[in-house]
């Protein structure tokens, strides 16, 4: 199954494996004709239109407001809500440094987001640390604290870079089962269990 864009060639995508290897393990178990399409219109709709949660706490955090300037435009792609509120946003786009203190902060932004909630880790100190990653102070990749959907490398990453992240987001949405089947949840709630928010006080 091809998952693509109408802009964009499937052979230009480069993790087209991954999202094969999603597709067949939803498919599975396969599912029933009328909920099939549900989730197809929903998921359309969800994909169309997710709005960001702003997390910057460093310089990859100008990169994405310059974002929703005129160059960059996301508005075209329905993604220029970005929310300052998790009650109202669809995923957490963390953008920069996360140190131990900043980290219980960061997991209540996340529990606080509603379902079904993803995660992009935007840059180097996001993903890894950074140039900070043997530092005591900073927290050696946010995937410690809550499940990452997309990693996006960079030190800080391109506008481009954080547009195609977000499109490889939109892709995964697009093929998930909102109704039943295998869920995503299970994973988020197994990770959560794994990783206590009390272990970061």
């Amino acid at each position: 199954m091809e998952v693509t864009t109408k802009s964009m060639p499937y052979e230009a995508w480069k993790d087209n494996e991954y999202i094969e290897s999603l597709v067949k393990e939803l498919q599975e178990n396969g599912t029933n004709v009328i909920v099939g399409s549900f989730d197809k219109l929903i998921n359309w709709g969800r994909s169309n239109s997710i709005w960001p949660l702003t997390f910057a706490t460093s310089c990859c955090g100008i990169e994405f407001v310059s974002l929703g300037a005129a160059r960059y435009d996301m508005a075209r792609f329905g993604w220029e809500v970005a929310r300052s509120s998790p009650r109202q946003a669809d995923f957490m786009m963390v953008a920069g440094t996360i140190v131990h203190r900043m980290a219980p902060v960061m997991r209540r932004l996340y529990d606080q987001l509603a379902e079904p909630k993803y995660v992009i880790a935007c840059g180097g100190c996001a993903i890894s640390g950074g140039p900070f990653r043997k530092s005591y102070h900073v927290v050696k990749g946010i995937d410690e604290i809550v499940p990452v959907d997309v990693y996006l490398p960079g030190c800080p990453p391109r506008p481009e870079a954080m547009i195609y992240s977000i499109m490889q987001l939109s892709r995964k949405m697009r093929v998930e089962k909102f109704f039943g089947g295998v869920n995503r949840q299970e994973k988020i709630k197994d990770f959560l269990a794994a990783h206590p928010e009390e272990s970061y006080d």
